[in-house]
């Protein structure tokens, strides 16, 4: 009993500090809220928006994330307010981590063409294990064969755990290109689930950059509209040891998108070491306000059968007559 208990726990510890690595969304372009608090406000009106990410289906190992925001902007404050809440669910450990951030960014303008938002994010986390279904040694009674409802073995972890989080990020944008830089997890809070552990949750940091222009500027095609524009982006994470680098483009026909994201593994981590781990296809649609997009992840290593991942956004932005010009917004105009 003791060795299966040792096992369990080294088996929590080790999702514990997997856990530790932050969901990335593959269409982290369309809501880069997700990514980087100085998009706070970016469109210059209220603007909301849900994103669902659904994780290798086809395994025990299940993972499905949402991510649900609201974003506003104030003249007055020449500045961004707004609030997000993001879930994440894992099947096998019964996993689930939940955080509600409150974002601020700030907008400076650096010359005629240039824009810098800086921007702070604080909230609170909470973690959680189905530790509720775990029988210690204690609990048996081997002479009776009853089972007690309470324990007093000093191993038993905690079944919840709360954390205060801090993050940073700034933006630098222009008419048609975007940069940011973000660091996540500033405090790096202890998320051990032992009352005694220290486990930091490791600040998670994220350089992105995109690029947006008429494709006519640059090709003389005939057969496709005046307004068909070609998006580029790229964004390079560190968390810990992993690192991750994201290159994607898009084109875009007036309300309709298509476009890829190749992702990459620069330092090898893993058992195979492959530099490509996923080709990832997204499309999408804008009707007035609203915008819908839909992705799926092509899986690249050897990982097996894993059924790929999906993400499903939706979006709403109040007033179409405010643009922010370098924003990944698609809005057509």
């Amino acid at each position: 009993m003791r060795l299966k208990l040792f096992i369990i726990i080294i088996t929590c510890c080790f999702y514990s500090q997997a856990k530790a690595q932050d969901p990335v969304f593959t269409q982290y372009f369309l809501i880069p809220e997700t990514l980087n608090p100085g998009f706070t406000g970016f469109m210059e009106t209220t603007y909301a928006g849900i994103i669902h990410r659904e994780q290798w289906p086809d395994l025990d190992l299940r993972i499905d994330t949402d991510y649900a925001f609201v974003n506003t902007w104030s003249d007055k404050l020449n500045s961004g307010l707004g609030i997000s809440f993001l879930n994440q669910r894992e099947n096998l450990t019964s996993y689930n981590y939940s955080q509600i951030n409150a974002n601020y960014a700030y907008k400076v303008r650096l010359n005629d063409d240039w824009y810098f938002r800086p921007a702070v994010e604080a909230g609170f986390g909470l973690k959680s294990f189905g530790f509720q279904n775990l029988l210690l040694e204690d609990q048996i009674n081997i002479r009776t064969g009853v089972i007690n409802s309470s324990t007093m073995d000093p191993t038993l972890l905690n079944r919840k755990m709360t954390f205060f989080d801090v993050s940073a990020g700034m933006v630098f944008n222009n008419d048609n290109a975007w940069v940011g830089l973000s660091m996540k997890h500033l405090n790096k809070p202890n998320i051990a689930f032992s009352s005694e552990g220290n486990v930091p949750l490791n600040t998670f940091f994220s350089l992105s950059a995109g690029y947006e222009f008429l494709v006519i500027d640059y090709i003389d095609v005939l057969l496709l509209p005046y307004e068909t524009k070609f998006f580029v982006t790229s964004n390079y994470m560190q968390q810990g040891r992993y690192n991750r680098l994201d290159l994607g483009a898009s084109i875009l026909f007036e309300k309709i998108f298509f476009g890829a994201t190749a992702v990459t593994n620069p330092a090898k981590n893993g058992i195979n070491g492959d530099l490509l781990t996923s080709v990832n296809l997204f499309t999408g649609l804008q009707y007035e306000h609203l915008r819908f997009g839909l992705s799926y992840d092509l899986n690249t290593t050897k990982i097996g059968k894993t059924g790929g991942i999906y993400e499903l956004s939706l979006t709403y932005q109040f007033d179409l007559s405010r643009k922010c010009f370098g924003c990944p917004n698609y809005s057509g105009k």
